[in-house]
């Protein structure tokens, strides 16, 4: 025992003792928390000479109490849905409309709230995918191969069919971009596509595009999709980039196509997104660039983002709605989404026949051949929509578990 303390290292007893002495100290501060935290609820006036007497006695906690509840009330304020009222909307649109016609390079970021009406979830909005995780609450599970291009995407495809837009980038994985007959070129798809498996061992890379989720065995880091390639024999994977990774492919990410052209946009239009991811991305926004000569930001969205302040014009509306009335400025018919045109059909790379069993997801048929593909019962129909989107939903719960460390740390 004189050794260990002659050379400076505690004892096993003094760092039991040490180790006890901390988790007591932590038991007492949350006590202090709550009695504060309870006092604090109520009324000034209704708080006891005692209960004044514990607030004096802790003013430390009650600061960081009563900055936590200003971060809260902050933080529900920009989850808030914001509406324009219809006249403020449609001069907003008009002021949108003149910024396009002017644009001599417009480039266009979209994100979830462009398929909410297509009925795919968004992720930050009341019923987000994350808003409600993180509240604890599931997420329904559906197939979301079923949706089809919204208005929106419609207009987007007009815009550029017009030469009034020049690039898409899509944090998107649904493929509505590329189903709304987008010209692939025109398009980055930042997250894949949950149609599209690749074989990455030729080369170049060899793409399958299907008719169907290929993401149902894919999952964070783990994104072979139990397909061969016809060519190599290789595994298949799929192109989704989960949060947390970083996205190598190619095509369809398009990583070349979307930072040509952020670097000669003069214009952006954000639509549907929260920006919170895209922010990251320095590329997307010039800002190697004097803010001066940065191009003109222009923000679709009914919640607050992290690039408001900076943006020349902000609408707080749904997307569809704004860009109906956008296209109507501009005096340009949107033809509705036509699933006999949809691109993805000459696209389609079909399985072999050892391969037809090899997913349980629906399959998008052409409007005069669909009924030969509706599962004989209903229980194989009930089957096939239970499972969800490998993709969906993917890598909150393990960014929640890396913070969680963190913090206990």
């Amino acid at each position: 025992m004189e050794e260990e303390a002659d050379t400076g290292v505690p004892s096993r007893v003094e760092r039991k003792a040490l180790q006890k002495a901390k988790i007591l100290q932590r038991e007492t501060e949350r006590k202090i928390f709550r009695l504060v935290g309870k006092v604090l609820k109520k009324p000034e006036s209704g708080r006891s000479e005692e209960e004044a007497a514990v607030l004096l006695l802790h003013r430390g906690t009650v600061e960081e109490l009563c900055k936590r509840q200003v971060r809260r009330n902050v933080l529900k304020r920009k989850q808030e849905e914001v509406f324009d009222e219809a006249d403020e909307l449609r001069s907003k649109v008009r002021r949108l409309a003149v910024a396009v016609k002017q644009a001599k390079h417009l480039v266009v970021y979209t994100g979830a709230g462009i398929s909410t009406a297509a009925s795919i979830p968004d992720y930050r909005g009341p019923n987000g995918v994350w808003t409600l995780l993180q509240k604890g609450r599931s997420i329904s599970s559906s197939d979301l191969s079923k949706a089809e291009p919204t208005l929106t995407h419609m207009c987007v495809r007009m815009l550029h069919k017009e030469k009034l837009l020049q690039h898409v980038v899509s944090q998107n994985c649904d493929g509505l971009h590329l189903r709304s007959g987008l010209p692939r070129h025109a398009l980055s798809e930042l997250h894949g596509n949950m149609f599209i498996e690749v074989c990455t061992s030729c080369s170049p890379v060899k793409e399958y595009v299907r008719l169907f989720d290929v993401t149902e065995r894919t999952s964070l880091h783990r994104h072979m999709t139990g397909r061969r390639c016809s060519h190599c024999g290789s595994e298949l994977r799929d192109t989704i980039v989960h949060f947390g990774e970083r996205g190598t492919l190619e095509q369809p990410l398009n990583w070349k196509g979307a930072a040509e052209a952020a670097e000669t946009a003069d214009v952006i239009l954000c639509l549907g997104t929260s920006l919170k991811v895209l922010k990251k991305y320095a590329c997307l926004w010039c800002m190697n660039k004097p803010a001066s000569k940065r191009p003109k930001l222009y923000i679709v969205n009914l919640q607050w983002t992290p690039k408001d302040d900076l943006a020349a014009l902000k609408i707080n509306g749904k997307c569809d709605d704004v860009m109906r009335l956008l296209m109507d400025e501009l005096n340009i018919q949107v033809p509705g989404y036509d699933r006999a045109k949809d691109p993805v059909f000459s696209l389609a790379v079909p399985l072999r026949q050892e391969e037809v069993d090899s997913h349980t997801r629906e399959v998008i048929a052409r409007l005069d051949v669909q009924e030969d593909c509706v599962p004989d019962s209903g229980e194989q129909a009930e089957e096939a929509t239970a499972v969800q989107g490998g993709w969906f939903g993917r890598g909150y719960g393990k960014g929640r578990r890396k913070k969680k460390k963190k913090k206990d740390g």
